[in-house]
């Protein structure tokens, strides 16, 4: 049977091709043994050519979701998914627990610049006031898994970015302007084509998908802290939303 691609909407024939390999793969698509369909088999199914598949098979390899096998065809690579918790409480090294054996977080940018409306909303302050954004990669075993910006009150938090490039943790930079301990406000989540920002750092071919979640966290008197957009690579975490706590606010 023929899948359905939308042509002339913007989306490349191998990118929808990759998307629908990768679905096909959570639908049985590669049986039990992990074997793909032959790119003849694919070409027909997809209504492409074979030079389409090719590029979609290879941008997956490249994502690390398959792997050529000479003389043997193309396989699922067997590696299991990391469950990040989203939650009250939700923290990065903590958060993989022992799925990982290395976890660490890294700066890769910051900058002053004016508040956003939606930035200056999560933070309470007045729109174009200044805050400092600060560009993170979060790895797990030396693989990039998330990459993270996130915005803090100029006025309170001048200095975060140093302290959080020095310590490597978020946590360790907030408690270091007496924020002893924070709660996770809101949580919104939403999935879409990496940016090029994205497959740059998380070493992800162009299109691939990525889960996005938009973030508020307060400090235990309720005044907002830091707020963030982290896009994690949707090959390589799972993202579980926990309930809140009995007798939590949030």
């Amino acid at each position: 049977m023929t899948a359905r691609l939308q042509r002339g909407l913007g989306v490349a024939l191998w990118r929808q091709v990759a998307d629908g390999i990768r679905a096909g793969i959570a639908n049985g698509l590669a049986g039990e043994a992990g074997r793909l369909p032959s790119e003849a088999e694919l070409a027909q199914r997809f209504g492409v050519n074979r030079h389409t598949v090719r590029a979609a098979i290879s941008a997956l390899a490249h994502e690390g979701v398959l792997e050529s096998q000479q003389g043997r065809g193309t396989y699922v690579r067997r590696r299991q998914r990391l469950v990040y918790p989203i939650g009250e409480r939700t923290r990065f090294s903590a958060g993989l627990g022992d799925q990982a054996r290395d976890t660490s977080s890294e700066m890769v940018g910051t900058a002053r610049e004016p508040s956003t409306l939606w930035v200056a909303t999560a933070l309470g302050i007045e729109t174009g006031q200044t805050v400092i954004r600060v560009e993170s990669l979060g790895k797990a075993d030396g693989v990039p898994v998330s990459r993270s910006t996130s915005w803090f009150d100029a006025r309170l938090f001048d200095g975060i970015a140093e302290l959080f490039s020095s310590t490597g943790s978020m946590t360790a930079a907030l408690a270091g302007f007496g924020v002893r301990d924070y709660r996770r406000a809101s949580t919104s989540i939403e999935a879409r084509h990496a940016e090029e920002a994205d497959t740059r750092e998380l070493n992800l071919a162009p299109g691939a998908i990525v889960l996005v979640t938009r973030a508020v966290n307060r400090d235990l008197s309720g005044r907002p802290v830091q707020c963030s957009v982290t896009r994690f690579a949707a090959d390589r975490v799972e993202l579980s939303v926990e309930a809140p706590a009995p007798g939590s606010s949030g």
